[in-house]
């Protein structure tokens, strides 16, 4: 039987949208688990570009990658640093305390 290959699929391949992203990252914040939030603030940022990013952070390259992966606990004013680069912005709204 031949070997199958596989290949390592890459989310900030196929966020290549606005609409994209803003969905991406509001399914991440339902969920609500921090972890998962910087990751896909990572994707996000990989797929536009980490090192503009970067750049208009005024972070290093791989501070970010580090701190915006799943495993990375960044601060808070580095999320909206990364949140402004990425032409992001939170909002905040009432919680829907039926479901």
């Amino acid at each position: 039987m031949p070997k199958t290959k596989t290949l390592t699929w890459d989310v900030a391949k196929h966020l290549t949208t606005e609409a994209d992203q803003v969905a991406y990252l509001e399914a991440a914040l339902e969920v609500g688990d921090p972890s998962l939030i910087t990751a896909a603030l990572g994707d996000i940022a990989r797929a536009q570009g980490m090192t503009r990013v970067s750049s208009e952070t005024g972070l290093g390259r791989e501070s970010l990658y580090k701190a915006l992966s799943a495993n990375g606990n960044p601060e808070f004013a580095t999320v909206m640093k990364v949140l402004h680069a990425l032409g992001l912005r939170l909002h905040v709204a009432p919680a829907d305390l039926a479901s």
